[in-house]
């Protein structure tokens, strides 16, 4: 089978490459041609632990492609996957000029049979829309079905994800569609991963609910944390004992600045803007979104305490820009706000990520960027923990406390314990404890 991939930004690389690693031929397509001569080179435009040794290993065994060249692509595929961006509007709702875009290209080159599944995050009703925008646009009658099968790709964990996935979701109504889809993922048969066929807006609803159930769990451990500390408890315990429920379960049960990056905020923000259009209010979902923007605005007091005097002419050393670990991704990162904060309260900010340096200047161009942990530390009023990193777990805190000109600690992941940082001599502050 050959298949073609719109969309050469994250989702599509990691499904194109998965899928050519499956034996499948499999041509990725994209407008921007340098991104393609790079990949063509075999040099990854993302981050993703994997995913550069993965491109070049099936560049060499024929398998993949890149191309400018749309027409090509949809004239040799069975399967056209659409995953470009649907990135959010100003009122929060989708913007979906991308993907119909897409859309009506290939329209314009079908000569035969083609299931156009959608990747891209979408809007309830996007696949039917769709459908209507190929057959207007079609310079000839043929057949073709519209299927969904989105994404649940955890950026640092990507490879893994898509082939060793919890489920897959197929929407759609047309059999032979769906057939053909199956026999795309047979690989995973072996592993015997479970298959959820549902209609078109059953599958384009539980990408939005997915992720929205699990932005919810991060919010209320967060509200949890927050009466933690106010009534003099640890959250760790909490979370850990609530964890055990079975009909809970551990996840996403850990407090910090709140979530970020590309699909949870753009998401709930979606289905709360999709919850309205139809006179449907979420209130859960709009109540999240508040919760986590006010999380992160709590951080930039909580590390503002630590200076006692106010932040003014303080030296603020940042660990961690990224969302999360694994992963050079900074959009909507809670360190861009907490960052910003802390300058316009007066402080002077050094930062370091193993990773996400490039992406990070583009967004916080002021600031300074440190070669390492250690680096960061020398000189700072307050050093501030804000992505997990691994290497982040196990720093050498004697050396650096006394490479620090106070030794203020603000772990806004609680990797640290804090009866220890305050046995080495540190002011620390922690979410929840």
């Amino acid at each position: 089978m050959h298949i073609a991939v719109i969309g050469s930004g994250y989702v599509g690389l990691v499904t194109g490459a998965c899928f050519a690693e499956f034996g499948v031929d499999v041509t990725c397509v994209d407008v921007d041609a340098e991104k393609i001569a790079r990949l063509t080179k075999g040099e990854s435009p993302i981050y993703e632990p994997g995913l550069d040794s993965l491109i070049k290993k099936n560049l060499q065994a024929g398998r993949l492609r890149f191309t400018t060249d749309i027409e090509l692509a949809t004239k040799q595929s069975l399967v056209i996957f659409l995953a470009v961006g649907t990135p959010p509007c100003p009122d929060g709702s989708a913007d979906l000029s991308f993907i119909e875009t897409a859309a009506r290209d290939i329209a314009r080159h079908m000569d035969s049979y083609k299931v156009i599944a959608t990747k891209s995050t979408v809007p309830v009703g996007t696949g039917r829309r769709l459908a209507g925008l190929i057959k207007q646009n079609q310079k000839q009658a043929v057949g073709f079905s519209v299927v969904s099968n989105p994404e649940f790709l955890r950026e640092g964990a990507a490879l893994g994800d898509f082939m060793r996935p919890d489920r897959v979701v197929i929407g759609g109504a047309d059999p032979e569609a769906i057939a053909i889809m199956r026999d795309l993922y047979r690989p995973l048969y072996l592993i015997e991963t479970p298959f959820v066929i549902t209609s078109l807006e059953g599958a384009e609803l539980i990408k939005y609910a997915a992720n929205a159930f699990l932005a919810t769990k991060i919010s209320f451990i967060n509200e949890v944390a927050n009466l933690c500390e106010k009534v003099g408890c640890d959250v760790h315990e909490v979370a850990r004992a609530i964890g055990m429920d079975r009909r809970i379960g551990p996840k996403f049960l850990h407090a910090g600045p709140g979530f970020g990056g590309s699909c949870f905020p753009k998401d709930i923000a979606a289905l709360a803007t999709i919850g309205r259009q139809y006179d449907t209010p979420t209130r859960i979902v709009e109540a999240v979104i508040e919760v986590n923007q006010r999380q992160r605005l709590s951080m930039i007091d909580k590390i503002e305490q630590l200076a006692c005097d106010g932040l003014s002419g303080k030296r603020v050393a940042v660990l961690g820009l990224a969302f999360k670990p694994e992963t050079d991704d900074m959009r909507d990162a809670p360190s861009v706000e907490i960052i910003r904060g802390l300058i316009v309260r007066g402080a002077t900010v050094i930062a370091y990520d193993p990773v996400a340096r490039t992406e990070a200047g583009k967004l916080l161009p002021t600031i300074e960027f440190a070669g390492d942990e250690y680096e960061a530390a020398t000189g700072a009023d307050i050093l501030v923990i804000v992505t997990e990193w691994n290497q982040f777990r196990a720093l050498n805190m004697e050396r650096i406390r006394t490479l620090m000109r106070m030794p203020r600690l603000a772990d806004l992941r609680n990797i640290y314990d804090p009866a220890d940082m305050r046995d080495l001599g540190f002011q620390y502050v922690g979410v929840g404890r």
